[in-house]
């Protein structure tokens, strides 16, 4: 399933990822490993601040105990830039193949 958020700049688009990422704590704290939900969040071409603050409101709600970041920032080479959203996906491969679920985000 996927889901396509688009619109104007500074327009919550990337709150509305970080708050579907903070609410599957519910699904994260079963017990059955098979019915967690992992969350993988790409920051594709971000201002490194920009990604500290993300980090910072997930380590607040505690999110980072199933989600893996995935990041590259503006100040890296442009080929980073490519291959940060392939590095996510290989990841989340590996949590299918394993018959985990999991969330994957790219922001750019």
């Amino acid at each position: 399933q996927r889901e396509l958020i688009i619109g104007d700049r500074k327009t919550g688009k990337t709150a509305i990822a970080i708050d579907t990422i903070i609410n599957q704590n519910q699904a994260h704290s079963l017990t059955n490993e098979s019915d967690k939900i992992y969350c993988i969040y790409v920051a594709i071409g971000q201002k490194r601040s920009s990604v500290a603050q993300i980090v910072k409101k997930l380590e607040d709600a505690r999110a980072l105990d199933y989600t893996f970041l995935v990041s590259a920032t503006a100040s890296k080479p442009a080929p980073l830039h490519f291959f940060s959203p392939y590095s996510a996906c290989n990841g989340r491969e590996y949590l299918r193949d394993h018959g985990v679920h999991a969330l994957s985000i790219y922001d750019d």
